[in-house]
């Protein structure tokens, strides 16, 4: 019994260890790239999405995670948003949004994902005082230039199964930059069709069990669905909060009825 468990261990072990080197050469990669076209330098946000999108692509997959759209994601501008269920959402919205991410100042200065991070053209905030709005007009600002961004309007992560209160501060960034907000809902699938246990990171989980729950789970697909953009020409922020909230509700369920269901039906959805 002991070296049945001894072996079990050395098995996890080593997948952990080869899913770690997947993610380090991953990492390796975009250095590269990013020094190749000059991120480092000054971030060339045209034609970044599609350098973000293959990075976040194989990110993913180096943790066994495989990204399937259950609809087309347009590649449209936009403040996009998605609900929150792990840390493992960076690299799936990313893989199939053309936005830019969010992130707090503090994080630019990291060694290697603090580098990585300006390279990829992410939008640091300076909260300062603390006021959600004055980081809402920041965005704003950035939206007027053309460029896309996406944040997590729950503001904390969930266990995948519904949508929790949406806080609507930033949202006043679209309807000041009169863009549409765009939301994607997703969902952790098992081979069996049943949510994943695994890749929820909530609750009094720390980091690092998160972590090895993530590298010791097999055969997980991140399901996403696109759904209708929402206009907020005319909307207050309460009004559009709302809307959202109805939006991403009724979305989560739509996804959940369509690919938590047996293994035959979930393979007949389209692969990114």
């Amino acid at each position: 019994m002991s070296q049945s468990k001894s072996g079990f261990s050395l098995k996890q072990q080593l997948g952990r260890g080869k899913q770690i080197a997947g993610m380090t050469t991953t990492i390796a990669g975009g250095l590269r790239a990013a020094q190749r076209i000059g991120a480092f330098k000054q971030p060339p946000r045209e034609k970044l999405p599609r350098y973000i999108q293959a990075f976040c692509r194989k990110m993913a997959g180096s943790f066994g995670v495989q990204v399937v759209a259950v609809e087309r994601v347009e590649q449209h501008h936009g403040l996009w948003v998605s609900n929150h269920v792990s840390w493992m959402d960076i690299p799936v919205v990313g893989t199939l949004s053309p936005a830019f991410f969010l992130s707090k100042a503090e994080i630019g200065d990291w060694p290697i994902f603090g580098k990585l991070a300006h390279a990829a053209g992410t939008v640091f905030i300076e909260r300062g005082s603390g006021d959600a709005g004055t980081v809402a007009a920041q965005i704003a600002t950035f939206l007027t230039k053309g460029f896309s961004v996406i944040f997590f309007p729950e503001a904390t992560t969930t266990d995948g199964k519904k949508i929790k209160r949406i806080h609507g501060t930033l949202l006043q960034a679209a309807i000041d930059a009169d863009v549409p907000v765009r939301p994607l809902v997703i969902a952790y699938v098992n081979k069996d069709g049943t949510l994943s246990e695994a890749l929820p990171y909530y609750g009094k989980l720390t980091m690092k069990q998160s972590l090895k729950k993530v590298l010791d789970s097999k055969d997980v697909t991140a399901f996403v669905l696109p759904l209708e953009p929402i206009d907020p020409k005319g909307l207050s922020k309460s009004e559009l909060t709302d809307l959202l909230q109805a939006h991403m509700q009724e979305g989560l369920a739509e996804l959940h009825s369509r690919v938590l269901t047996k293994v035959a039906k979930v393979a007949k959805v389209a692969k990114v």
